[in-house]
């Protein structure tokens, strides 16, 4: 079932962009045949959070919430942007022929983003058509797609990111970390910078993500071995350490960078503060073991915790764990804290929790959901869907609580998004009705109801498979799919 449906769902994507090749229109990627509602709930009036402090702009990335797929170098997955309302929705897809999982704005509002599959590309898309601007081609393994794991795999540029000069800094498959910069007629790009640094991997090692600190300095890190490094943009030097082989330095996710150079980096087993030696050389500050029940469960791609590190104001990161129950673990971020854990709050059900998404992180609230039961694409057809969760936890002066739990809305895989403009949590959730539809969700971040959800599609081609919701500088909500790449917006 697994090969066959992986098969013919890549074969199908390849031959839609086939069948656009020559031309830049967006062809609307096919939908299953059927009836679900079309949208449930009632519009939302906007309700601003504003007692939530910004995410300082990191100095070295793209405007926060244009900069990559968790909106800033904290992670925080909060943008100041508003997001649809509920008000006659519109749906836009385009095959483009991989899943579009990262998702960044330049400053005139056009999309810059990675797009994975079996030919993978960084793209250059007209935001309110999808149409393809400009595209050039990224390195890749044709048949990785066909391998065990291959829908869990974020190595090879879905993990990119857009610096301050609106420039796309890649990690790629194949051992180099380039730079491309716009061309100036805004179709395409050029690589500006290419740092070959596959004389420090080992055989069949590739990079799973890579970001500057607050001081410029660019770290990476690779998906096994636990390699961590840096590299000087502007010399080419290099440093690196490993963590350990195996499970114990296997890193699946991204990192988090703070406002000091610190860099928290997440393995199988551990989190680490990392900050840099004079030469650059990445130097442990702290590290500590977070609880493991040891299992891979169905909902991740390893047996470790499946979030990137998010960093709070006052002094915090959070990551989940994976004990059985899950729980939300927040930490102290300073090099000489007396205490480092300051709670860890259980979530979800046991023998049904797990996440492989990041936090929510605004002021002292987080919010995680619950992706337990997602394997692959299949775990999403024919009337399947996953374990239902959202929660939201506080750090008080004492400790953490949970504020609410909604478990109604069950979003297989997605990044969710907060939008501080409208104060409504946009998440992305598959029904078990006749078609397999997929809906845009909005949740109250305040009481954690459903607001309303809107249906973008039906099929396995709607399925988001890990990606990210967006939000753009005009309030619509994008999000990566199997295929290609969808907008929501609300009508006029």
């Amino acid at each position: 079932m697994r090969n066959s449906f992986r098969g013919s769902l890549i074969g199908g994507a390849a031959g839609l962009l086939a069948a656009v090749a020559g031309t830049a229109a967006a062809l609307p990627i096919p939908e299953v045949p059927a009836a679900p509602p079309g949208f449930i709930g009632t519009a939302a009036v906007a309700q601003p959070i504003t007692s939530v402090p910004p995410v300082p702009q990191h100095p070295y990335l793209a405007t926060n919430g244009r900069s990559g797929i968790h909106d800033d170098g904290w992670m925080s997955n909060t943008n100041s942007a508003p997001g649809p309302l509920g008000h006659d929705i519109q749906v836009v897809s385009a095959v483009i022929g991989g899943e579009c999982g990262s998702i960044t704005f330049d400053r005139a509002g056009r999309i810059v983003t990675t797009c994975i599959g079996p030919n993978p590309g960084l793209y250059l898309l007209d935001p309110v058509s999808l149409n393809v601007l400009g595209r050039t081609a990224l390195p890749g393994d044709p048949g990785a797609f066909l391998k065990p794991g291959a829908f869990g795999n974020f190595t090879g540029g879905a993990y990119f990111y857009l610096d301050d000069q609106d420039r796309a800094v890649i990690a790629a498959r194949d051992g180099h970390i380039r730079v491309f910069a716009e061309n100036s007629g805004g179709d395409g790009f050029t690589a500006v910078s290419d740092f070959d640094l596959t004389g420090l991997l080992r055989p069949g090692e590739t990079f799973n993500s890579a970001l500057p600190d607050s001081n410029g300095l660019l770290w990476f890190v690779t998906r096994t071995d636990g390699l961590v490094g840096t590299l000087d943009l502007n010399t080419g030097a290099t440093q690196v350490i490993r963590l350990g082989e195996g499970a114990d330095g296997e890193i699946e996710n991204s990192f988090a960078v703070g406002t000091d150079g610190d860099v928290y980096i997440a393995t199988n087993r551990e989190l680490l503060r990392f900050d840099a030696g004079p030469d650059g050389t990445p130097s442990i500050t702290w590290r500590t073991t977070y609880a493991n029940s040891g299992q891979r469960k169905p909902g991740q791609v390893d047996d470790g915790t499946g979030t990137t590190p998010t960093i709070l104001p006052g002094g915090y990161v959070a990551i989940t764990d994976n004990a059985d129950p899950m729980n939300v673990v927040v930490y102290r971020t300073a090099p000489d804290a007396a205490q480092r854990q300051v709670c860890a709050v259980p979530v979800f059900a046991a023998g049904a929790s797990d996440t492989e998404n990041s936090l929510i992180s605004a002021g002292n609230s987080l919010v995680v959901e619950n992706n337990y039961g997602y394997t692959g694409p299949e775990a999403a057809l024919l009337g399947k869907t996953t374990t239902p969760g959202f929660a939201r936890i506080d750090i008080d002066t004492d400790g953490c609580h949970q504020v609410w739990s909604n478990t109604t809305e069950a979003a297989p895989t997605v990044v969710p998004k907060l939008s501080l403009a409208t104060g409504l949590i946009y998440t992305y959730t598959k029904g078990t009705e006749p078609g397999d539809p997929w809906y845009l969700t909005a949740l109250d971040f305040r009481t954690g109801a459903t607001v309303w959800k809107q249906l973008t599609g039906t099929g396995p081609g709607f399925n988001n498979n890990y990606a990210g919701i967006a939000l753009g500088p005009d309030g619509t909500a994008y999000l990566g799919v199997l295929p290609g790449l969808i907008a929501m917006r609300d009508g006029q």
